[in-house]
């Protein structure tokens, strides 16, 4: 079958929830992929930064085979010998006690939404039923009704209502608009440190320290989604280390499963984490054998070949370069560590023509907000790999300049 035959097909099963590329990929190794026609791209998307060690890691798929070999699922009905190792590296990493694991993003932020609302009834003594959460305009956290309650993008929401009540919005990067907005009955402040579906937008320099500065005054909860994020993705192991600060928790996903398995977290304070007990919260694929033995790989590869360090050093070269790119289309380069959003005059060109054509000479990305290009290559990307990506980004744009 050709790719065509492919897209058919799938299109003729599969819901319509999302407009891919018309490319369809059958393999991967690296920061490449291929085609069932046989032709290579560049992987400048990397499964939304969930592909942080490139496809195929070779150390990580050691693990998941020998893990696999053993044993993969057992369900938290019984202990498992890969479930504390794991955790134990990630609280180390972050500076956090313990944790909760489960499978998605989305999960992790429902997971931290019900843990800090247990908190807000139990510790802060917020009224029944009346706890509230501070998120912030354009947020993605995912998309589940409770989540989808707390976005202002309306087509996340039309038609799924009723919405879940209890959170609050905000404008993003505004201080003083959170210090306004918390009551008595706020229990946390929920946020991206840096807005990724929204087009990689990067608040204020000194705003986190604020927030943090707010929340502490006021007896609120921080909490930071850094399911894109974290794990080295902006030159720091999280992003929230940019600012020296230390959140009340946070949740992890993507990279963390190594680009293998899906696999989320929320990790906090003892004293918070604590109080859940038997039966608040689980899953039964939550903080599998499998997923965890390579997890905790992934954070030790991420560690022990300093991905972070080697993303702020590629990334400050990848934004020197896009910064650089004089073109009448651009309106604005954003983002900080490997993870650039390159805003385009919607006037003039939609970010989905520019991705298309990128595809048509060999690189992958895909757009947001149908005016942002995204770029989220693998950190294990070489210079080399970069530069043939950005070149093609640039030949783009002087050909979209010309028609």
């Amino acid at each position: 079958m050709n790719a065509q035959d492919y897209i058919d097909r799938e299109d003729r099963v599969c819901a319509p929830t999302y407009h891919p590329l018309p490319v369809v990929l059958c393999k991967g190794k690296g920061s490449w992929v291929w085609d069932v026609e046989g032709n290579k791209y560049l992987d400048m998307m990397t499964a939304y930064s969930a592909i942080s060690f490139g496809h195929c890691n070779e150390r990580l798929t050691k693990v998941l085979i020998n893990q696999a070999q053993k044993v993969a699922v057992t369900s938290r009905a019984f202990y498992s010998d890969q479930l504390a190792p794991f955790l134990e590296k990630a609280c180390a990493l972050s500076g956090f006690d313990m944790g909760i694991t489960m499978n998605s993003g989305a999960e992790g932020v429902e997971t931290a939404i019900k843990v800090v609302r247990r908190w807000g009834y139990e510790v802060k003594r917020i009224p029944t039923d009346k706890a509230e959460i501070i998120v912030a305009k354009n947020n993605f956290h995912g998309r589940t009704t409770t989540i989808i309650s707390c976005s202002s993008e309306l087509e996340y929401q039309r038609d799924f209502g009723p919405l879940t009540p209890g959170f609050k919005s905000i404008a993003f990067g505004d201080a003083q608009a959170l210090e306004d907005a918390i009551t008595p009955h706020t229990c946390a402040f929920l946020v991206e440190p840096i807005q990724g579906e929204a087009g990689i937008i990067v608040p204020p320099e000194g705003w986190l320290k604020e927030v943090r500065r707010i929340c502490t005054e006021k007896n609120v909860l921080l909490i930071l989604d850094e399911v894109q994020s974290g794990l080295g993705r902006t030159g720091k192991m999280f992003a929230f280390q940019h600012e020296n600060i230390m959140p009340d928790g946070i949740i992890l996903g993507k990279g963390l499963g190594g680009g293998i398995l899906p696999i989320s977290l929320f990790l906090s304070r003892k004293d918070i984490l604590s109080l859940m007990g038997p039966g608040s919260h689980g899953s039964t694929f939550g903080g599998n054998p499998l997923a965890c033995a390579v997890a905790h790989e992934a954070l030790c590869l991420l560690e022990e070949e300093h991905l972070d360090e080697r993303a702020a050093e590629l990334g400050a070269y990848m934004k020197e370069r896009l910064c650089s790119i004089s073109s009448p289309l651009i309106k604005e380069v954003r983002g900080k560590g490997l993870w650039y959003g390159v805003d385009f005059h919607k006037h003039l060109i939609t970010a989905w023509e520019v991705c298309k054509r990128m595809l048509a000479k060999g690189v992958l990305s895909k757009d947001t907000h149908k005016s942002v290009v995204r770029f989220a290559p693998p950190l294990t990307i070489t210079r080399e790999e970069l530069d043939f990506g950005l070149d093609t980004f640039e030949a783009t744009l002087r050909d979209l300049e010309k028609s």
